[in-house]
């Protein structure tokens, strides 16, 4: 049967119909194939030729649900177990909203009822690949690292001094025997789906006993998400507290522990950047490359002379090969149709011309139209107006979209024009919005105008 056929059929099980539309959701590393299905309701199905794997997905996705944990419910399985389709919990990831504290804090506290109360009557033997992150699992993630990564790169170095520093290694982060936590492996802001203020954690199929802090490591050292000394901070008191309401947390002893599965996590991700990056060509993992070694460049451990030796003189020589991406400027500018239409002084064909002539227009009231879209009489006016509400969303929809694939394919510079008759009050007012929205959701600069009246203001990314 085709992907097609397997989820019209798990559709239509849940269901009782088929669905009106069957669309492919890009995956990331996986070999896993995603759809979002249906419009009434929205399911997702998830298609794998590993068995095991699925196997493991689905125990770990009935233990958690039947315990009220934050992941989506399983709704049908295929025949083969090579399919199943389950809840829609958004097509938002928490890293599209990274600067969102509250969601932020509420990911945290997810992730302490997964490995705490998650573990509760959990089957380890039933995890996948391993039932815990021992020391034999430790040293696959190192070695990861050094075939996938390091041997991809112009560094000489012993093999036999490497394996030692990493047996030493693997011996301090193994999991001990009085550890009985639920370590989800790949807990990072790409796998954390939001939806009306809720958190929903996906991929944690590779989960299993194992350490605490490896989970906390993935998320707060999470290369992509970039987040600051003090965001850092805020993420483990988020944690710890969080992790209260389970366990006694020795703070001194859990930081010490961290930084080291910080660095071992670091190793391990590069390793994957390599391997889906390097030789497999996905841009999204290349992309991703300098900043893991920046970050790595800071936690590397004093204790481990060579190994330690060897990654600075890595960074120092492949560091520089990666170009930095151009930096994105959105250009957001309010403009009169009478006197045309912004002209793109880049080259590059400009971007989006919205014409916001069919709203409702304030400047037929003597009251308004010596005032501008900025005005509190004139903003209450039009905010009053659905139709308003519903041209924005569309407006930050479409643009969203393009400023997130900008930011990713490092381009510099892109336009979004809103004109009406004037350039005075319908266009200024849906311009500021979109301005603000653009900066405050995409961390984007963001130079905003009003040509009519001869008004810039610029918005700087952090």
């Amino acid at each position: 049967m085709t992907d097609i056929e397997i989820v019209t059929a798990l559709y239509r099980k849940v269901t009782g119909f088929d669905p009106e539309v069957i669309n492919a959701i890009k995956g990331s590393g996986s070999s896993r194939r995603y759809y979002r299905v249906g419009e009434n309701p929205v399911l997702i199905a998830t298609v794998g030729t590993d068995i095991a794997e699925n196997e493991a997905f689905l125990y770990l996705t009935e233990h958690f649900y039947k315990k009220g944990l934050a992941v989506p419910e399983v709704l049908a399985v295929a025949p083969g177990r090579n399919a199943y389709i389950q809840t829609d919990n958004g097509n938002i990831a928490l890293f599209d909203c990274i600067d969102n504290d509250e969601l932020i804090i509420k990911s945290v506290k997810a992730l302490a009822d997964m490995q705490y109360r998650g573990a509760e009557g959990l089957d380890f033997s039933r995890c996948y690949p391993v039932s815990s992150m021992d020391r034999q699992a430790i040293l696959w993630d190192l070695n990861y690292f050094k075939y996938c990564f390091l041997k991809n790169t112009p560094v000489e170095f012993s093999d036999r001094k490497l394996e030692e520093d990493f047996d030493r290694l693997a011996d301090e982060l193994a999991v001990k025997d009085d550890e009985h936590t639920f370590m989800v492996r790949d807990f990072q802001s790409r796998n954390i789906l939001v939806r009306d203020g809720a958190v929903t954690v996906i991929d944690y199929q590779g989960g299993r006993r194992g350490p605490t802090e490896y989970d906390v490591a993935s998320f707060a050292w999470q290369a992509r998400a970039n987040f600051t000394p003090e965001k850092r901070s805020m993420i483990i008191d988020a944690y710890i507290d969080a992790v209260s309401a389970y366990a006694a947390i020795d703070r001194d002893r859990f930081m010490s522990r961290l930084y080291k599965y910080v660095f071992l996590r670091q190793l391990q991700t590069l390793g994957a950047y390599g391997y889906r990056g390097l030789v497999q060509q996905k841009a999204h993992f290349v992309r991703s490359i300098p900043q893991a070694l920046r970050n790595l460049r800071e936690m590397i451990p004093s204790e481990y002379p060579y190994l330690g030796g060897v990654l600075n003189e890595m960074i120092d020589k492949v560091l520089p090969d990666f170009k930095q991406p151009q930096k994105l400027l959105v250009k957001v500018e309010s403009f009169s149709f009478m006197q045309g239409i912004p002209a793109d002084m880049t080259g590059n064909g400009g971007g989006f011309v919205f014409d916001c002539r069919g709203l409702p227009n304030p400047g037929r009231y003597d009251q308004y139209k010596k005032l501008t879209g900025r005005d509190i009489p004139v903003i209450e006016f039009l905010e009053k107006c659905p139709e308003i509400h519903e041209f924005i969303q569309s407006a930050k929809t479409m643009t969203g979209i393009s400023v997130k694939t900008y930011k990713e394919r490092g381009f510099s510079s892109l336009m979004i024009n809103f004109g009406c008759t004037g350039g005075r009050h319908r266009s200024v007012y849906c311009a500021e919005q979109i301005a603000r929205y653009l900066h405050s959701h995409f961390n984007v600069d963001v130079l905003l105008t009003h040509r009519e009246q001869n008004i810039s203001e610029k918005f700087s990314a952090e």
